[in-house]
Protein backbone atom coordinates (compact mmCIF):
# COMPACT_ATOMS: atom_id res chain seq x y z
CA UNK A 1 0.00 0.00 0.00
CA UNK A 2 3.02 2.46 1.05
CA UNK A 3 5.48 2.72 -1.43
CA UNK A 4 7.64 5.26 0.80
CA UNK A 5 7.57 7.53 3.70
CA UNK A 6 9.54 10.98 4.32
CA UNK A 7 9.87 13.82 7.02
CA UNK A 8 8.81 16.95 6.41
CA UNK A 9 8.91 19.78 8.83
CA UNK A 10 8.62 19.33 12.65
CA UNK A 11 5.25 17.48 13.29
CA UNK A 12 4.73 16.10 9.43
CA UNK A 13 5.10 12.92 7.72
CA UNK A 14 4.51 12.32 4.15
CA UNK A 15 3.46 8.98 3.03
CA UNK A 16 3.27 8.25 -0.45
CA UNK A 17 0.77 5.77 -2.02
CA UNK A 18 2.11 2.83 -3.93
CA UNK A 19 0.86 2.97 -7.92
CA UNK A 20 0.46 -0.29 -7.78
CA UNK A 21 -2.03 -0.44 -4.55
CA UNK A 22 -3.79 2.57 -6.20
CA UNK A 23 -4.31 0.59 -9.49
CA UNK A 24 -5.27 -2.44 -7.61
CA UNK A 25 -8.16 -0.22 -5.64
CA UNK A 26 -9.91 1.00 -8.81
CA UNK A 27 -9.79 -2.33 -10.45
CA UNK A 28 -11.57 -4.35 -7.85
CA UNK A 29 -13.60 -1.33 -7.73
CA UNK A 30 -14.87 -1.93 -11.82
CA UNK A 31 -14.83 -5.39 -10.79
CA UNK A 32 -16.85 -5.72 -7.85
CA UNK A 33 -18.80 -2.37 -8.43
CA UNK A 34 -19.17 1.38 -7.18
CA UNK A 35 -20.70 -0.25 -3.76
CA UNK A 36 -18.20 -1.70 -2.34
CA UNK A 37 -16.68 2.32 -1.77
CA UNK A 38 -20.09 2.99 -0.04
CA UNK A 39 -19.25 4.84 3.31
CA UNK A 40 -19.91 3.04 6.54
CA UNK A 41 -22.06 4.44 8.60
CA UNK A 42 -23.32 3.36 11.91
CA UNK A 43 -26.47 4.30 12.03
CA UNK A 44 -29.74 1.99 10.57
CA UNK A 45 -32.80 4.00 10.31
CA UNK A 46 -33.29 7.74 9.77
CA UNK A 47 -36.14 10.19 8.92
CA UNK A 48 -35.45 12.86 6.14
CA UNK A 49 -38.02 15.50 6.50
CA UNK A 50 -37.94 17.74 3.47
CA UNK A 51 -39.63 19.71 0.67
CA UNK A 52 -42.86 20.24 2.79
CA UNK A 53 -44.99 22.24 0.83
CA UNK A 54 -48.20 23.92 1.63
CA UNK A 55 -51.63 22.93 0.41
CA UNK A 56 -53.88 24.98 -1.94
CA UNK A 57 -50.60 26.62 -2.37
CA UNK A 58 -48.13 26.35 -5.54
CA UNK A 59 -44.69 24.79 -5.12
CA UNK A 60 -42.27 28.07 -5.98
CA UNK A 61 -38.82 28.39 -5.98
CA UNK A 62 -38.66 28.81 -2.37
CA UNK A 63 -39.38 25.10 -1.97
CA UNK A 64 -36.65 24.27 -4.45
CA UNK A 65 -33.57 23.71 -2.21
CA UNK A 66 -35.61 22.03 0.38
CA UNK A 67 -36.43 19.62 -1.92
CA UNK A 68 -33.07 19.05 -3.63
CA UNK A 69 -30.92 19.43 -0.91
CA UNK A 70 -33.03 16.48 0.84
CA UNK A 71 -33.02 14.33 -2.17
CA UNK A 72 -29.51 14.17 -2.29
CA UNK A 73 -28.96 14.15 1.84
CA UNK A 74 -31.57 10.72 1.06
CA UNK A 75 -29.73 9.45 -1.55
CA UNK A 76 -26.33 9.51 0.06
CA UNK A 77 -27.56 7.87 2.89
CA UNK A 78 -29.05 5.04 0.95
CA UNK A 79 -25.97 4.50 -0.76
CA UNK A 80 -24.21 4.25 2.88
CA UNK A 81 -27.03 1.48 3.36
CA UNK A 82 -29.14 3.25 5.52
CA UNK A 83 -32.60 2.68 5.23
CA UNK A 84 -34.40 6.42 4.86
CA UNK A 85 -37.95 7.54 5.43
CA UNK A 86 -38.23 9.91 3.07
CA UNK A 87 -41.10 12.49 4.51
CA UNK A 88 -43.30 15.30 2.99
CA UNK A 89 -44.46 16.98 6.09
CA UNK A 90 -47.02 19.19 4.04
CA UNK A 91 -49.04 21.65 5.68
CA UNK A 92 -52.43 19.92 5.28
CA UNK A 93 -53.85 21.11 8.82
CA UNK A 94 -54.69 24.19 10.24
CA UNK A 95 -56.40 27.75 10.25
CA UNK A 96 -56.52 28.07 6.82
CA UNK A 97 -58.48 25.48 6.35
CA UNK A 98 -61.74 26.76 7.54
CA UNK A 99 -61.12 29.54 5.40
CA UNK A 100 -60.40 27.72 2.38
CA UNK A 101 -63.77 25.18 3.18
CA UNK A 102 -65.89 27.95 3.74
CA UNK A 103 -65.16 29.62 0.49
CA UNK A 104 -65.50 26.17 -1.42
CA UNK A 105 -69.17 25.99 0.12
CA UNK A 106 -70.04 29.27 -1.14
CA UNK A 107 -68.92 28.15 -4.73
CA UNK A 108 -70.02 24.46 -4.49
CA UNK A 109 -72.80 24.51 -1.62
CA UNK A 110 -73.73 20.53 -2.99
CA UNK A 111 -70.03 19.91 -3.34
CA UNK A 112 -70.73 16.91 -5.60
CA UNK A 113 -68.77 19.01 -8.79
CA UNK A 114 -65.66 19.72 -6.88
CA UNK A 115 -62.84 18.74 -9.07
CA UNK A 116 -59.35 20.52 -10.20
CA UNK A 117 -61.22 22.07 -13.52
CA UNK A 118 -64.05 23.34 -11.56
CA UNK A 119 -61.90 25.37 -9.12
CA UNK A 120 -59.59 26.34 -11.73
CA UNK A 121 -56.39 27.77 -10.42
CA UNK A 122 -55.57 26.78 -6.55
CA UNK A 123 -53.52 29.63 -5.66
CA UNK A 124 -55.78 32.30 -7.35
CA UNK A 125 -58.60 30.36 -5.18
CA UNK A 126 -57.10 30.46 -2.11
CA UNK A 127 -55.90 34.52 -2.54
CA UNK A 128 -59.59 35.19 -3.43
CA UNK A 129 -60.56 33.21 -0.04
CA UNK A 130 -58.11 35.38 1.90
CA UNK A 131 -59.56 38.68 0.50
CA UNK A 132 -62.49 37.34 1.88
CA UNK A 133 -61.04 36.19 5.19
CA UNK A 134 -59.69 39.48 5.85
CA UNK A 135 -62.46 41.63 4.17
CA UNK A 136 -65.79 40.25 5.33
CA UNK A 137 -65.97 39.71 9.36
CA UNK A 138 -69.11 37.37 8.98
CA UNK A 139 -66.98 35.06 6.28
CA UNK A 140 -64.22 35.23 9.10
CA UNK A 141 -66.46 33.88 11.92
CA UNK A 142 -68.14 31.04 9.55
CA UNK A 143 -64.22 30.37 8.84
CA UNK A 144 -63.02 30.08 12.34
CA UNK A 145 -66.50 27.52 12.95
CA UNK A 146 -65.30 25.66 10.22
CA UNK A 147 -61.82 24.92 11.67
CA UNK A 148 -63.49 23.81 14.64
CA UNK A 149 -66.17 21.59 12.39
CA UNK A 150 -63.04 20.17 10.65
CA UNK A 151 -61.06 19.12 13.83
CA UNK A 152 -63.71 17.59 15.39
CA UNK A 153 -64.24 15.38 12.36
CA UNK A 154 -67.49 16.48 10.98
CA UNK A 155 -67.97 14.43 7.98
CA UNK A 156 -69.00 17.51 5.58
CA UNK A 157 -65.79 19.32 6.61
CA UNK A 158 -63.49 16.43 6.23
CA UNK A 159 -65.17 15.54 2.66
CA UNK A 160 -64.01 19.08 1.25
CA UNK A 161 -60.68 19.15 3.06
CA UNK A 162 -60.05 16.04 1.42
CA UNK A 163 -61.28 17.42 -2.10
CA UNK A 164 -58.49 20.88 -1.52
CA UNK A 165 -55.80 17.88 -0.40
CA UNK A 166 -56.20 16.09 -3.54
CA UNK A 167 -56.66 18.88 -5.87
CA UNK A 168 -52.86 20.09 -4.61
CA UNK A 169 -51.42 16.91 -4.48
CA UNK A 170 -51.68 16.21 -7.77
CA UNK A 171 -49.99 19.71 -8.51
CA UNK A 172 -46.78 19.21 -5.90
CA UNK A 173 -46.66 15.88 -7.55
CA UNK A 174 -45.99 17.02 -11.20
CA UNK A 175 -42.87 18.64 -9.87
CA UNK A 176 -41.80 15.50 -8.14
CA UNK A 177 -41.72 13.97 -11.15
CA UNK A 178 -39.89 16.29 -12.86
CA UNK A 179 -37.01 16.44 -10.63
CA UNK A 180 -36.85 12.35 -10.26
CA UNK A 181 -38.08 12.93 -6.11
CA UNK A 182 -39.44 10.09 -4.36
CA UNK A 183 -41.63 11.23 -1.17
CA UNK A 184 -43.98 9.76 1.27
CA UNK A 185 -46.95 12.01 2.69
CA UNK A 186 -47.01 12.22 6.20
CA UNK A 187 -48.79 15.76 6.17
CA UNK A 188 -49.51 17.55 9.90
CA UNK A 189 -52.76 15.72 9.65
CA UNK A 190 -50.89 12.93 10.33
CA UNK A 191 -49.49 13.77 13.79
CA UNK A 192 -53.03 15.74 14.87
CA UNK A 193 -54.14 12.45 17.09
CA UNK A 194 -50.74 12.17 18.70
CA UNK A 195 -50.78 15.72 19.80
CA UNK A 196 -52.86 15.04 23.29
CA UNK A 197 -50.43 11.99 24.05
CA UNK A 198 -47.34 13.96 23.36
CA UNK A 199 -48.40 16.92 25.24
CA UNK A 200 -49.34 14.98 28.09
CA UNK A 201 -45.91 13.39 28.85
CA UNK A 202 -44.11 16.86 28.17
CA UNK A 203 -46.99 17.72 30.96
CA UNK A 204 -46.09 14.87 32.99
CA UNK A 205 -42.52 15.93 33.05
CA UNK A 206 -43.52 19.45 34.30
CA UNK A 207 -42.76 20.65 31.01
CA UNK A 208 -45.56 22.83 30.38
CA UNK A 209 -46.38 25.87 32.29
CA UNK A 210 -49.22 28.38 32.16
CA UNK A 211 -48.36 31.43 30.17
CA UNK A 212 -50.58 34.81 29.67
CA UNK A 213 -53.40 32.23 28.70
CA UNK A 214 -51.21 29.39 26.58
CA UNK A 215 -49.92 26.67 27.22
CA UNK A 216 -45.62 26.70 26.84
CA UNK A 217 -42.25 24.98 27.72
CA UNK A 218 -39.64 27.96 28.34
CA UNK A 219 -36.09 27.28 26.99
CA UNK A 220 -32.98 28.04 28.95
CA UNK A 221 -31.60 30.88 26.98
CA UNK A 222 -34.27 31.79 24.69
CA UNK A 223 -36.03 34.74 25.58
CA UNK A 224 -39.69 33.50 24.26
CA UNK A 225 -41.11 30.15 25.12
CA UNK A 226 -42.06 27.55 22.61
CA UNK A 227 -45.85 27.59 22.73
CA UNK A 228 -47.68 24.30 22.46
CA UNK A 229 -51.25 25.45 23.34
CA UNK A 230 -52.81 28.54 21.98
CA UNK A 231 -54.95 31.30 24.63
CA UNK A 232 -58.14 29.53 22.43
CA UNK A 233 -57.27 26.13 23.27
CA UNK A 234 -56.14 25.52 19.84
CA UNK A 235 -52.58 23.77 18.86
CA UNK A 236 -49.38 25.11 15.95
CA UNK A 237 -46.81 23.65 14.31
CA UNK A 238 -44.60 23.30 17.41
CA UNK A 239 -47.58 21.10 19.11
CA UNK A 240 -47.27 19.27 15.63
CA UNK A 241 -44.04 18.97 15.42
CA UNK A 242 -43.35 17.71 18.96
CA UNK A 243 -45.97 14.81 18.42
CA UNK A 244 -44.16 14.51 14.94
CA UNK A 245 -40.64 13.92 16.76
CA UNK A 246 -42.49 11.35 19.53
CA UNK A 247 -44.13 9.35 16.49
CA UNK A 248 -40.42 9.37 14.80
CA UNK A 249 -38.61 8.06 17.78
CA UNK A 250 -41.17 5.73 19.20
CA UNK A 251 -43.19 4.51 15.95
CA UNK A 252 -40.65 4.58 13.46
CA UNK A 253 -37.77 3.80 15.57
CA UNK A 254 -35.83 6.54 13.85
CA UNK A 255 -32.04 6.70 15.02
CA UNK A 256 -31.30 10.15 13.26
CA UNK A 257 -34.07 12.54 12.42
CA UNK A 258 -32.95 15.35 9.46
CA UNK A 259 -35.13 18.21 8.96
CA UNK A 260 -34.68 20.38 6.03
CA UNK A 261 -35.67 24.14 6.15
CA UNK A 262 -34.90 27.61 5.47
CA UNK A 263 -32.29 29.47 8.33
CA UNK A 264 -34.92 31.44 9.36
CA UNK A 265 -36.55 28.43 11.26
CA UNK A 266 -33.40 27.53 13.65
CA UNK A 267 -34.56 29.05 16.69
CA UNK A 268 -37.69 26.99 16.32
CA UNK A 269 -35.78 23.80 15.82
CA UNK A 270 -33.38 24.58 18.63
CA UNK A 271 -36.44 24.76 21.16
CA UNK A 272 -37.82 21.95 19.65
CA UNK A 273 -35.04 19.68 19.98
CA UNK A 274 -34.13 21.05 24.13
CA UNK A 275 -37.68 20.60 24.81
CA UNK A 276 -37.21 17.06 23.46
CA UNK A 277 -33.72 16.61 25.44
CA UNK A 278 -35.18 18.13 28.92
CA UNK A 279 -38.03 14.86 28.16
CA UNK A 280 -35.53 12.50 27.88
CA UNK A 281 -36.86 11.83 24.75
CA UNK A 282 -33.20 12.83 23.26
CA UNK A 283 -30.10 12.41 24.91
CA UNK A 284 -28.47 15.19 26.46
CA UNK A 285 -25.08 14.90 23.91
CA UNK A 286 -25.12 15.82 20.16
CA UNK A 287 -23.36 12.47 19.35
CA UNK A 288 -25.43 9.97 20.74
CA UNK A 289 -28.35 8.33 19.22
CA UNK A 290 -31.33 8.67 18.67
CA UNK A 291 -30.29 12.13 17.53
CA UNK A 292 -31.40 15.37 15.57
CA UNK A 293 -30.25 17.29 12.53
CA UNK A 294 -31.72 20.85 11.51
CA UNK A 295 -30.27 21.66 7.65
CA UNK A 296 -30.85 24.95 7.14
CA UNK A 297 -30.42 26.50 4.38
CA UNK A 298 -30.26 30.42 2.33
CA UNK A 299 -32.69 31.90 -0.02
CA UNK A 300 -32.97 31.88 -3.65
CA UNK A 301 -31.93 35.44 -4.86
CA UNK A 302 -32.46 37.04 -8.60
CA UNK A 303 -29.94 38.51 -9.88
CA UNK A 304 -30.69 41.81 -7.99
CA UNK A 305 -29.77 40.78 -4.98
CA UNK A 306 -33.60 40.00 -3.67
CA UNK A 307 -35.29 37.44 -3.15
CA UNK A 308 -36.11 35.43 -6.58
CA UNK A 309 -39.89 36.67 -8.02
CA UNK A 310 -40.85 37.09 -11.56
CA UNK A 311 -41.56 41.02 -12.71
CA UNK A 312 -44.85 40.68 -10.90
CA UNK A 313 -43.23 40.28 -8.05
CA UNK A 314 -44.34 36.75 -7.74
CA UNK A 315 -42.60 34.10 -6.08
CA UNK A 316 -41.85 32.04 -9.42
CA UNK A 317 -43.78 28.67 -9.75
CA UNK A 318 -41.45 25.54 -9.71
CA UNK A 319 -42.54 23.77 -12.49
CA UNK A 320 -42.56 27.11 -14.78
CA UNK A 321 -39.01 27.26 -13.77
CA UNK A 322 -38.12 23.91 -14.57
CA UNK A 323 -40.02 23.99 -17.93
CA UNK A 324 -37.89 27.21 -19.20
CA UNK A 325 -35.26 25.52 -17.79
CA UNK A 326 -35.59 22.61 -20.68
CA UNK A 327 -36.97 24.57 -23.25
CA UNK A 328 -33.35 26.62 -22.89
CA UNK A 329 -31.61 23.63 -23.26
CA UNK A 330 -33.96 22.13 -26.08
CA UNK A 331 -33.14 25.55 -28.13
CA UNK A 332 -29.44 25.11 -27.67
CA UNK A 333 -29.38 21.47 -29.14
CA UNK A 334 -31.14 22.90 -31.67
CA UNK A 335 -29.11 25.41 -32.66
CA UNK A 336 -26.27 22.74 -32.82
CA UNK A 337 -28.15 20.85 -35.05
CA UNK A 338 -28.96 18.07 -33.00
CA UNK A 339 -32.80 17.58 -34.33
CA UNK A 340 -31.30 16.98 -37.12
CA UNK A 341 -28.91 13.92 -35.60
CA UNK A 342 -31.02 12.37 -33.36
CA UNK A 343 -35.00 11.46 -32.73
CA UNK A 344 -37.23 13.98 -30.95
CA UNK A 345 -37.49 11.40 -27.70
CA UNK A 346 -33.49 11.70 -27.74
CA UNK A 347 -33.58 15.37 -28.30
CA UNK A 348 -36.33 15.94 -25.56
CA UNK A 349 -34.42 13.22 -22.71
CA UNK A 350 -31.09 15.04 -23.09
CA UNK A 351 -32.90 18.27 -22.80
CA UNK A 352 -34.58 17.54 -19.92
CA UNK A 353 -31.27 15.53 -17.76
CA UNK A 354 -29.24 18.60 -18.83
CA UNK A 355 -31.85 21.60 -17.76
CA UNK A 356 -33.32 19.57 -14.96
CA UNK A 357 -29.36 18.78 -14.00
CA UNK A 358 -28.40 22.36 -14.18
CA UNK A 359 -31.06 23.59 -11.85
CA UNK A 360 -30.34 20.94 -9.28
CA UNK A 361 -26.59 21.53 -9.56
CA UNK A 362 -26.12 25.36 -9.46
CA UNK A 363 -28.24 24.72 -5.85
CA UNK A 364 -26.08 21.91 -4.60
CA UNK A 365 -22.83 23.33 -5.82
CA UNK A 366 -23.02 26.08 -3.13
CA UNK A 367 -22.67 25.65 0.68
CA UNK A 368 -26.31 25.44 2.31
CA UNK A 369 -26.24 28.18 4.29
CA UNK A 370 -25.23 30.65 2.01
CA UNK A 371 -27.76 32.42 -0.09
CA UNK A 372 -27.38 32.02 -3.71
CA UNK A 373 -28.00 33.98 -7.29
CA UNK A 374 -30.67 31.94 -9.67
CA UNK A 375 -29.35 32.66 -13.11
CA UNK A 376 -29.87 30.77 -16.13
CA UNK A 377 -27.21 32.29 -18.33
CA UNK A 378 -25.22 30.81 -15.68
CA UNK A 379 -26.32 27.46 -14.78
CA UNK A 380 -26.62 26.51 -18.21
CA UNK A 381 -23.68 27.67 -19.46
CA UNK A 382 -21.05 25.19 -20.93
CA UNK A 383 -18.03 26.11 -19.26
CA UNK A 384 -16.70 26.36 -16.02
CA UNK A 385 -18.19 24.38 -12.73
CA UNK A 386 -21.81 23.63 -13.70
CA UNK A 387 -24.12 20.37 -14.79
CA UNK A 388 -23.62 21.19 -18.28
CA UNK A 389 -19.92 20.87 -18.44
CA UNK A 390 -20.14 17.88 -16.65
CA UNK A 391 -22.43 16.00 -18.58
CA UNK A 392 -21.15 16.59 -21.71
CA UNK A 393 -17.25 15.86 -20.08
CA UNK A 394 -19.31 12.91 -18.80
CA UNK A 395 -20.67 12.17 -22.69
CA UNK A 396 -16.86 12.58 -23.85
CA UNK A 397 -15.89 9.64 -21.52
CA UNK A 398 -18.57 7.54 -23.32
CA UNK A 399 -17.60 8.51 -26.99
CA UNK A 400 -13.90 7.71 -26.19
CA UNK A 401 -15.01 4.51 -25.04
CA UNK A 402 -16.96 3.95 -27.46
CA UNK A 403 -14.69 4.69 -30.02
CA UNK A 404 -12.13 2.55 -29.28
CA UNK A 405 -14.33 -0.26 -30.47
CA UNK A 406 -13.14 -2.03 -27.10
CA UNK A 407 -15.57 -4.72 -25.35
CA UNK A 408 -15.23 -2.51 -21.62
CA UNK A 409 -17.20 -5.29 -19.94
CA UNK A 410 -14.38 -7.96 -20.54
CA UNK A 411 -11.53 -5.65 -20.07
CA UNK A 412 -12.77 -5.05 -16.10
CA UNK A 413 -12.15 -9.25 -16.50
CA UNK A 414 -9.16 -9.31 -18.61
CA UNK A 415 -7.08 -6.15 -18.43
CA UNK A 416 -4.56 -4.46 -15.96
CA UNK A 417 -4.06 -0.53 -14.80
CA UNK A 418 -0.97 0.98 -14.93
CA UNK A 419 -0.31 4.17 -13.59
CA UNK A 420 3.34 5.01 -14.89
CA UNK A 421 2.77 8.62 -16.40
CA UNK A 422 2.35 11.66 -13.46
CA UNK A 423 -1.33 12.37 -15.41
CA UNK A 424 -2.97 9.17 -14.74
CA UNK A 425 -1.43 8.57 -11.35
CA UNK A 426 -3.19 11.96 -10.40
CA UNK A 427 -6.38 10.88 -11.94
CA UNK A 428 -6.31 7.40 -10.09
CA UNK A 429 -5.73 9.08 -6.79
CA UNK A 430 -8.28 11.70 -6.73
CA UNK A 431 -10.82 8.59 -7.81
CA UNK A 432 -10.15 7.02 -4.72
CA UNK A 433 -10.82 9.87 -2.73
CA UNK A 434 -14.75 9.53 -3.41
CA UNK A 435 -15.25 7.38 -0.82
CA UNK A 436 -14.01 10.00 1.75
CA UNK A 437 -15.47 12.57 0.31
CA UNK A 438 -19.20 10.78 0.30
CA UNK A 439 -18.80 9.85 3.65
CA UNK A 440 -17.72 13.54 4.91
CA UNK A 441 -20.39 15.35 2.78
CA UNK A 442 -23.17 13.09 4.51
CA UNK A 443 -21.61 13.38 8.15
CA UNK A 444 -21.51 17.14 7.46
CA UNK A 445 -24.85 17.45 5.72
CA UNK A 446 -23.37 19.44 2.99
CA UNK A 447 -23.85 17.84 -0.61
CA UNK A 448 -21.52 20.88 -1.81
CA UNK A 449 -18.25 18.56 -0.72
CA UNK A 450 -19.72 16.05 -3.28
CA UNK A 451 -20.23 18.59 -6.17
CA UNK A 452 -16.40 19.89 -5.68
CA UNK A 453 -15.31 16.40 -5.48
CA UNK A 454 -17.03 15.52 -9.00
CA UNK A 455 -15.71 18.75 -11.21
CA UNK A 456 -12.15 18.43 -9.98
CA UNK A 457 -12.72 14.75 -10.91
CA UNK A 458 -13.42 16.11 -14.44
CA UNK A 459 -10.52 18.64 -14.59
CA UNK A 460 -8.50 15.76 -13.20
CA UNK A 461 -9.84 13.61 -15.97
CA UNK A 462 -9.26 16.40 -18.83
CA UNK A 463 -5.58 16.47 -17.44
CA UNK A 464 -5.22 12.94 -18.09
CA UNK A 465 -6.53 12.65 -21.21
CA UNK A 466 -4.86 15.88 -22.40
CA UNK A 467 -1.33 13.96 -21.65
CA UNK A 468 -1.79 10.43 -22.44
CA UNK A 469 -3.20 9.57 -25.77
CA UNK A 470 -5.69 6.92 -25.45
CA UNK A 471 -7.09 5.03 -28.19
CA UNK A 472 -4.30 3.83 -30.60
CA UNK A 473 -1.71 3.88 -27.64
CA UNK A 474 0.52 0.73 -26.37
CA UNK A 475 -1.41 1.59 -23.05
CA UNK A 476 -4.90 1.53 -24.67
CA UNK A 477 -5.93 -0.88 -22.44
CA UNK A 478 -5.00 0.60 -18.95
CA UNK A 479 -6.22 4.03 -20.11
CA UNK A 480 -9.52 2.60 -21.51
CA UNK A 481 -10.28 1.23 -17.88
CA UNK A 482 -9.81 4.62 -16.48
CA UNK A 483 -11.46 6.58 -18.37
CA UNK A 484 -14.19 3.67 -17.28
CA UNK A 485 -13.63 4.25 -13.66
CA UNK A 486 -13.94 7.98 -14.16
CA UNK A 487 -17.32 7.19 -16.03
CA UNK A 488 -18.49 5.23 -13.42
CA UNK A 489 -17.80 7.45 -10.32
CA UNK A 490 -18.88 10.25 -12.02
CA UNK A 491 -22.41 8.43 -12.88
CA UNK A 492 -22.68 8.08 -8.91
CA UNK A 493 -21.82 11.26 -8.20
CA UNK A 494 -24.90 12.36 -10.72
CA UNK A 495 -27.48 9.61 -9.26
CA UNK A 496 -26.32 11.03 -5.27
CA UNK A 497 -26.52 14.39 -6.80
CA UNK A 498 -29.96 13.52 -8.13
CA UNK A 499 -28.98 14.08 -12.06
CA UNK A 500 -29.89 11.51 -14.93
CA UNK A 501 -26.20 11.44 -17.11
CA UNK A 502 -25.87 11.93 -21.11
CA UNK A 503 -23.92 9.42 -22.88
CA UNK A 504 -23.82 11.66 -25.76
CA UNK A 505 -23.56 14.81 -26.84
Amino acid sequence: MIDGSSIAGPGFVNVKLSDQWIAKCIQNMLRDGIETWAPKLSVKRVVVDFSSPNIAKEMHVGHLRSTIIGDTLARMLEFSNVEVLRRNHVGDWGTQFGMLIEFLFEKFPSLEVVNDQAIGDLEAFYKASKVRFDGDPAFKERAQRAVVSLQAGEEKYLKAWAEICKISRSGYEKVYEHLGVQLEEKGESFYNPYIPNALELLNKEGLIEDSEGARVIFVEGKKIPLIVVKRDGGYNYASTDLAALWYRLNEEKAEWIIYLTDVGQREHFEMLFAAAKRAGWLPAGDSKYPKTSHVGFGLVLGEDGKRFRTRSTETVKLVDLLTEAKSRCKTALIERGKDKAWTEEELDKTAEAVGYGAVKYADLKNNRTTNYTFSFDQMLNDKGNTAVYLLYAHARICSIIRKSGKDIEELKKTGKIDLAHPGERVLGLHLLQFAEVGEESITNLLPNGLCEYLYNLSEYFTGFYTNCQVVGSAEETSRLLLCEATAVVMRKCFHLLGITPVYKI
